[in-house]
Parts: structure tokens; C-alpha cells; sequence
């Protein structure tokens, strides 16, 4: 019988020595898994969808603050941007996260009415925004969610915005949110003069040009023309905007959490295997298994703990998934698809975290006495 088959066979029989114990294990680790799985995919699916958003309006580039605390930009820098050759539009916008109603919380757009983004829309009710008028477009899904058609008022902060339209298409960020003439947004945010940033859209390069030589010239020409701002490409604006970078860090932060919590219970689960099969493991060390066999021993039942562990949190995270996409707040932003990557990088980490919480309990497994072991009571 080869060695490897030996090792299999003594962790699935020590796996079933304590079914309890296992289950509730597995249960563990599965938890901090399926947190991973549910949260880390709701912040991928959330930077996709910014991405989509980009992608469907035809932005190419946003122009932003160079440093990273300050997060608003000069509005009168809209006139150098328009002049420039590889500019062919200009959309200045704000993006805020405000209070619709006390129950229903989304994003609201500050756009101008002549903004390019609207040709990734598509007017189910109603009409686009003006400029200097007090309304809003809702997206579909905010709309069903506050029970509101166009024709409908709603006041925002005070003030008593009509709904100008309902309209659908762009990206799930779209559909969940509010759009609302630039000047108005700026008021309600005492931002007058400022905004979140510039989406710019680029004329169609030379013959030959490559797309990416054509966005690094503008980058080049935009940064020069406006001394302290940057052109960020749609795709690295996409995973590198303050609300992705929290949803990411908020994502790996509560899993490194749950994860670690599941990391001690296999630890606790392997120190009890050891100490109650303390003369089994001196028997083995007297026929002849050396101090190495009997670590990996103990880490191949501790991996294949995080591995169990890990496939039944690959259900629970889906299944978690597919809650949040069926809750109105949460259902514009997340995918339940999961990719490959996403369930490789899963289930490294559950067999990864198996093995870290085994190598206490086997280094002090390797080290016991082959004598004092079969004596020990």
C-alpha cells in the first residue's frame, strides 16, 4: 500500500472518529468561506459594474484629483478640457450616496442635460432632466422599489423634485439610481463650482493607432493642460474608485475575520485528535513512521478539513449570493455567477488556512516519545 493511500486512510478514519467534532468543523471553516465567496464577489460584481457603466457611455477616460483627499474637482476646468484636440466630450458629473427615503438609500448622478452618458439610456416613461429645473430621472429598479412613475414629485432634503423619467439600460449602478441635473445635486451638496470628476470621451485615433497609444497621448495632453489633475483610464477608474476600494477592503476585512475564527476551530479540532490519539501515534513511531510521516499525518487531515470546509462554503457563499441579488437595495450591484477564479481562489484559501491551523497540533505530534506515547493514559 503506497504511502500516500496510508496517510488518506488514517485522516478519513480519524475524520470519522468524531462526526460531531468534523461537522462542526467543516461548519466552521464553510462559514468563513461562504463570507469570502459572499463578499468578496459582491465587491467584484460592484467593480463590474462600474466598468459596465464606463464601457456602455463610451468613457473613455476620468479626469480627477491628483491627490487623494481631495476628491472634488474645479468645474471651470470644463472649458481647457473641451479645447483640447483629443477631446471630442466632456460630461462634468457628482456622484453621491444619499437618503431617497428613510427606508431606501442609492446613488444619485449629478449630470448636465446635453451629457453624452445618456445615449447609454433608454427612456421607458417620461422625458430626460433640464438643466435649472428641480427633477429627477429614476432608474427602473429604484423607481418599482419607491413606487414612482414620471409625472410623479418627491422631495429630496427638503426640496419637491418632479420625476421627469424612468428609464432603463447602461449599468446595474444606473438602474439602481437617480439622476439629476449637475446644478441642482451641487446645491443640495453645497458644491457649487465643484465636481466629482470629468468623464471625457476621446476622438477616434489615427489609422494604425492603437487604442491604448491613443488613450496615454490624451492622458499626456489632458495632464499638461491641467497641472494637478489626472486622466485616469475608464478600466484602472473602475476598480480604483473610493466606493470599490471600501467595498473591497470591507469584503476582506469581515472575511479575514470569519476565516480566522474558523482557522481556530480546525486548531482546536486537531489539538484534541492528537491528544486522544496519543498511543496510536506512538505505535506508529515504534513500527517505524519517522517524526516527518506523522506531521504530514496530522496536515493532511488538517487540509482536508479546510478543503471540506471550504466546497461546503462555496455553497453557503452562493447561496448568500443569491439572497442579496433577490433584496431590492442589493440586487442592482450583484452577480451570482461566480468565476473560476473566484472558486480556485476560495478553495486555496480554505486548504491554505487548514493547513496553517494544523501545524502547531503536528509539530507537537512529531515530537512525542514513541514510549511515552503508548504509555500515556
Amino acid at each position: 500500500m503506497s504511502t500516500t493511500l496510508t496517510l488518506a486512510n488514517f485522516a478519513w478514519k480519524n475524520a470519522g472518529r468524531r462526526r460531531l467534532r468534523t461537522c462542526l468543523t467543516l461548519c466552521g471553516i464553510g462559514m468563513g468561506i461562504g463570507a469570502f465567496v459572499a463578499l468578496v464577489g459582491f465587491s467584484r460584481g460592484f467593480e463590474h459594474a462600474w466598468l459596465e457603466m464606463y464601457e456602455s457611455s463610451g468613457t473613455d477616460l476620468a479626469v480627477v484629483q491628483r491627490t487623494f483627499m481631495n476628491t472634488t474637482v474645479n468645474q471651470a476646468a470644463e472649458g481647457t478640457l473641451r479645447s483640447l484636440p483629443e477631446v471630442a466630450a466632456v460630461s462634468p458629473m457628482i456622484i453621491n450616496m444619499m437618503d431617497v427615503t428613510p427606508e431606501v438609500n442609492a446613488l444619485v448622478y449629478g449630470w448636465q442635460a446635453d451629457s453624452f452618458e445618456f445615449a447609454a439610456l433608454t427612456l421607458d416613461q417620461g422625458r430626460r432632466l433640464q438643466d435649472g429645473h428641480a427633477e429627477v430621472m429614476l432608474g427602473r429598479l429604484l423607481a418599482e422599489s419607491l413606487g414612482k412613475k414620471a409625472g410623479d414629485t418627491m422631495d429630496i432634503q427638503g426640496t419637491t423634485f418632479l420625476v421627469a423619467g424612468v428609464y432603463h439600460g447602461g449599468s446595474a449602478l444606473e438602474a439602481g439610481a437617480m439622476i439629476m441635473p449637475l446644478d441642482q445635486l451641487q446645491t443640495l451638496a453645497s458644491l457649487e463650482g465643484k465636481v466629482t470628476a470629468f468623464h471625457v470621451k476621446l476622438k477616434p485615433g489615427d489609422p494604425g493607432d492603437l487604442p491604448e497609444d491613443r488613450v496615454r497621448k490624451a492622458q499626456a495632453a489632458i495632464e499638461s493642460a491641467l497641472p494637478g489633475l489626472r486622466a485616469v483610464p475608464a478600466m484602472e477608474r473602475a476598480s480604483n474608485n473610493q466606493l470599490v476600494v471600501l467595498a473591497h477592503a470591507a469584503a476582506w476585512g469581515t472575511s479575514a475575520i470569519a476565516l480566522l475564527v474558523g482557522m481556530l476551530g480546525i486548531a482546536n479540532t486537531m489539538a484534541m485528535s492528537v491528544f486522544e490519539r496519543t498511543q496510536e501515534i506512538g505505535v506508529l513511531r515504534a513500527m517505524g513512521w519517522p517524526a516527518r510521516r506523522v506531521m504530514t499525518l496530522i496536515l493532511v487531515e488538517a487540509a482536508g478539513l479546510g478543503l471540506g470546509g471550504g466546497l461546503l462554503g462555496l455553497l453557503g457563499g452562493w447561496v448568500a449570493l443569491r439572497v442579496l441579488a433577490s433584496l431590492p437595495k442589493t440586487a442592482s450591484v450583484v452577480s451570482t455567477s461566480l468565476s473560476p477564479w473566484t472558486l480556485t481562489e476560495a478553495l486555496g484559501i480554505a486548504v491554505l488556512v487548514g493547513l496553517a491551523a494544523g501545524v502547531i497540533p503536528a509539530w507537537h505530534a512529531a515530537r512525542l516519545s514513541p514510549v511515552e506515547a503508548i504509555g500515556h493514559e
